[in-house]
């Protein structure tokens, strides 16, 4: 392979829903670009893109797969992606490193909720979209319902490029307006004939062409002007101002295709490397805010967006050459890290097949092997530089469970074993809880969080237990209460006293401080002495204050005092949870001479804290999440009754682009498997996001159960 200069590569993410036939194009693509002289199918488990075991087994995009093709002298890399939101992560790395974005609607199903997610994505992350109208081919294709659905989803921004001359297994030709000709296709391996326009679709040829016209002279004023001097523009006119249209996200050209019979995907491919973006119209920014051009001219700089392990290869690093020239046998530095790496071998990739190349130009998508620093967000450039991207920011998951392996001996395993996983699914998030003593693991949806069972037992042997876990929940009181212990032990030699005698009350928001209360019946005020606050790093805060006078308790056993207390704040009273926004006035006490030690002021501090607690209205807090649903109007009922029965408070509908969305504040405890509740009272048309709000009191019946809950467990233990 030749080395590509910058204006000479595009890079492209292909987007939509499941079946609407990403990987299929890819395929075609890279049978346009000489890469491939056979086309595979997803059925024959074949294809370059869906080129894993798991992919080939459930026939379907798990993963997202860099490929090229060489197409008008133009390197044309492609990403194809999961057409799950299950599996976002992976269109998300690849919205990270290409310029542009095909989305593809099934012509059978029309605009789709997932076509609706990947737009939002491709909004988000700032990624221009061509709009690929695929399956016209289909029997049940219905080209006037999908330009319906496009305008309701996306405004006035679509505009029609190409319109089919027929629809359904006849499906063999359609009229391109921008070049004003008929193309139509003899045989299934895309062998094209151009022709004139059949004058039964004249009319309509030439009223779409001036909508493109109009549309095209909206965004430059030369154009505009030239609009109304003389009527019209040119093609090439018209492709530079639907170009500065689809950079601004503006328009939405709209192509025709049957990628399974390479109808379109010519024109397709032609249209996006004279029209669409290049490498060098992308600055990237850095950790600090700096811009870093893409230009060929520059230091070297790469990007890993990407990580896997591969049988023939071990570590692989994808990347991308944000600036300058990356060539074989260059040494460069992780600027974070300050590790020196050897770029040993340079790979263009087509899925598995994996080209050796010498060198790769600013722009350009590749792969590296064996690389100590090779994991995703990870910059390598020229030592001493110190420029770090970026990093790519992954969306939050919304879906968790609990994970331990079948046979205890395996647990060290299954601990390497995800730690492998996390590194190559950076959504794939794993930790052990100290609080709920479980191992967690996060991630995009069942479908996600399957596939790593799967691998864990498959790949790695090491069979694996999903089970619901545990709610983080937090303790807190609401009434002020104050209490008294006395730890006195003997047991020869010198003994343990101590005598500690405390009030706590609730922090609240709003609610100014205070230091007068009434104990034993009098009203009294405590002179603060000193005071603590301690952030807590489970959340809430803890205010500590001495207000021990007289004498009654030495300075020197404060720290012991307010330690026994903490570790009561690290396993709350009512069910071990933590315990949080609390106030603790230390007024009175005890000491003997010879006996009181730290652990006697330890232990008084923990068992007045416990008393006190429990006679201050106690309280469990649970989590609360913010979930938000996008789904067809028709599942809306059905949405909103499933989550008032999960205790969730709605706090909004709306309508957006032709679906509803719910807003609604859920408890985490009801959340476990919603996911998978949704797709099934939706059929699967539906998607959610879920973000943590704050914690809140539980109702008081759940709280009777919680607390009968912790007691049964408790003599359980005993």
């Amino acid at each position: 392979m030749k080395s590509y200069s910058t204006k000479d590569i595009r890079n492209v993410v292909l987007l939509g829903s499941t079946k609407s036939g990403k990987t299929t194009l890819a395929e075609a693509m890279l049978y346009e670009g000489k890469v491939i002289d056979r086309r595979g199918t997803v059925e024959g488990k074949n294809t370059v893109s869906d080129n894993t075991e798991i992919e080939q087994m459930n026939q379907r995009s798990i993963y997202a797969t860099p490929m090229y093709a060489e197409f008008m002298d133009t390197k044309f890399n492609i990403v194809d992606t999961p057409g799950s939101d299950d599996f976002i992560g992976g269109t998300v790395t690849a919205f990270k490193v290409c310029e542009n974005a095909i989305l593809l609607v099934n012509a059978q199903q029309g605009v789709e909720v997932g076509t609706e997610i990947f737009a939002r994505y491709a909004k988000k992350y700032h990624v221009p979209m061509i709009i690929g109208v695929n399956q016209l081919d289909g029997e049940k294709a219905d080209w006037e319902t999908v330009l319906s659905g496009l305008k309701e989803s996306f405004g006035n921004k679509p505009v029609v490029v190409q319109f089919p001359t027929k629809v359904g297994a006849g499906f063999d030709g359609f009229i391109d307006v921008l070049k004003m000709k008929y193309y139509h296709f003899k045989d299934e391996n895309g062998t094209r004939e151009d022709l004139d326009i059949p004058a039964e679709f004249q009319a309509e040829a030439e009223t779409l062409r001036q909508e493109l016209i109009e549309k095209a002279a909206e965004f430059d004023d030369t154009l505009m002007e030239t609009f109304f001097e003389k009527g019209t523009l040119t093609e090439d006119e018209i492709r530079k101002g639907l170009g500065i249209g689809i950079r601004a996200a503006e328009v939405l050209p709209i192509f025709c295709l049957s990628a399974k019979k390479v109808i379109g995907v010519k024109r397709l491919m032609e249209f996006t490397i004279k029209t669409a973006a290049s490498p060098s119209e992308k600055i990237e920014k850095s950790i600090d805010g700096k811009d870093i051009p893409c230009k060929m001219d520059a230091p070297t700089v790469i990007f890993i967006y990407k990580a896997d392990v591969e049988k023939n290869l071990g570590d692989v690093s994808y990347f991308k050459v944000v600036s300058g020239e990356l060539h074989e046998g260059q040494d460069l530095e992780d600027p974070e890290s300050g590790n020196r790496e050897r770029i040993s071998t340079i790979y263009a990739v087509a899925g598995a097949k994996k080209e050796k190349v010498s060198d790769l130009m600013a722009g350009d998508l590749g792969c590296t092997v064996k690389l100590r620093s090779g994991k995703t967000n990870v910059t390598l450039s020229q030592p001493g530089l110190g420029i770090a991207v970026e990093h790519i920011n992954f969306p939050a998951p919304k879906y968790r469970c609990a994970i331990k392996a079948k046979t205890q001996t395996d647990e060290t395993k299954l601990g390497d074993a995800l730690a492998k996983i996390s590194a190559q699914d950076p959504t794939a998030i794993v930790e052990y809880s100290k609080e709920l003593k479980q191992t967690i693991l996060s991630g995009n949806g069942e479908q996600h969080i399957n596939i790593i069972k799967y691998r864990l037992e498959n790949e790695f042997g090491v069979p694996v237990e999903l089970y619901a876990p545990k709610i983080p929940y937090r303790e807190t009181i609401t009434k002020v209460a104050n209490a008294m212990y006395r730890h006195k032990k003997q047991s020869g030699g010198a003994g343990q006293f101590g005598e500690v005698h405390l009030l706590v009350c609730p922090i609240q928001e709003g609610v100014p401080f205070t230091n007068r209360f009434k104990i034993d019946g009098k009203d009294t005020t405590l002179n603060v002495k000193t005071q603590e606050t301690i952030e807590l790093e489970w959340g809430g805060k803890l205010e500590f204050y001495n207000c021990v006078v007289g004498g009654a308790i030495d300075a020197r056993f404060m720290p012991a005092i307010l330690k026994g207390i903490m570790d009561r704040m690290n396993e709350g009273p009512l069910t071990g949870s933590y315990a949080r926004d609390i106030r603790v006035f230390v007024y009175d006490g005890k000491m003997h001479p010879v006996d009181s030690n730290e652990i006697s002021f330890v232990l008084a501090a923990r068992n007045a804290f416990k008393e006190a607690f429990r006679n201050a209205g106690p309280k469990i807090l649970e989590p609360i999440y913010n979930v938000e649903i996008l789904t067809p109007a028709d599942y809306m009922g059905a949405c909103m009754s499933d989550l008032q029965n999960r205790r969730a408070i709605i706090e909004g509908m709306s309508s957006e682009n032709g679906f509803s969305v719910l807003k609604a504040r859920v408890p985490l405890a009801e959340l476990y498997r919603y996911s998978t509740t949704l797709s099934s009272l939706t059929s699967g048309a539906a998607t959610f996001t879920m973000e943590f709000a704050d914690y809140q009191p539980v109702p008081g019946d759940v709280q009777t159960k919680l607390l009968a809950d912790y007691d049964a467990q408790s003599k359980e233990e005993e």
